[in-house]
């Protein structure tokens, strides 16, 4: 098993900005997210937007995966690959986003409703944003990653949905994918022990229907059932003070 790679106060920085250029692409996007738009138009916008600002896609070329963003759509759970499909109303996309800045990986995801959805919908979405935040209130020194799994599950669960289970975080630095994986689910008390200068992502994924997925070609994965799924994800590192969060959603969320 890889070794668990912590991260110096400057390289924390670099990861910073990393995550800061993920997090303006993702907000840039979400003011182009409407029924009629293609996912293709989302995705060079964005691989626009990054290489202007010194950046480079993380997730194009990596594993063969052909795009800057994976946009998601329904029952999608993750690995969308942006097409001439176009959004409709009613719909729910996940973008997540990927860059490369100073040799080191910026990782985030969001999921959006495209114009009006359902109450249900909105609630599943609501969720599962809630969840990541409890996750990362767990990314505490002296807890284990059975902590973050735990509290992602318990309010999943509690909302009666499900927790995508054959997915999950990761560490995250000079590469994008480091030990430790990061469940959504777990014992508390169980797992590697929390230490100052981890830097992981969490990003739980969840299902209105079943935990269970099906792969569709070599990147998309989907819901067994057809039912909904979304995911959201922010990269954070472990620091004497609480978790800190390298990511922002404040791009998306400010008026």
């Amino acid at each position: 098993m890889s070794k668990i790679i912590l991260k110096s106060k400057e390289e924390i920085e670099l990861l910073r900005q990393s995550n800061i250029l993920v997090s303006k692409t993702i907000g840039l996007i979400s003011k182009h997210i409407k029924p009629g738009v293609k996912t293709i138009e989302l995705d060079k916008m964005a691989e626009e937007f990054i290489r202007d600002n010194h950046g480079i896609p993380g997730f194009k070329g990596y594993n063969n995966f052909p795009n800057t963003l994976c946009t998601s759509i329904n029952d999608e759970i993750v690995h969308g690959i942006p097409s001439y499909r176009e959004l409709k109303e009613g719909d729910i996309i996940t973008i997540d986003c990927g860059v490369i800045m100073n040799e080191f990986y910026g990782d985030s995801a969001y999921t959006f409703p495209v114009g009006e959805v359902k109450e249900e919908i909105k609630q599943l979405l609501k969720i599962t944003k809630e969840s990541l935040y409890k996750g990362i209130e767990k990314s505490i020194i002296g807890n284990r990653l059975g902590n973050i799994g735990f509290a992602i599950q318990n309010h999943v669960q509690q909302n009666s949905y499900f927790v995508i289970r054959d997915l999950s975080g990761h560490g995250i630095g000079r590469d994008l994918h480091e030990e430790p994986r990061i469940l959504n689910y777990g014992k508390r008390g169980s797992g590697k022990k929390i230490v100052e200068g981890m830097v992981i992502a969490i990003e739980p994924m969840v299902s209105m229907g079943s935990y269970k997925i099906i792969q569709e070609g070599p990147h998309v994965i989907k819901t067994f059932d057809n039912s909904l799924s979304c995911h959201f994800e922010h990269s954070i590192v472990i620091t004497k003070d609480g978790p800190d969060t390298l990511s922002s959603f404040e791009y998306i969320e400010k008026k």
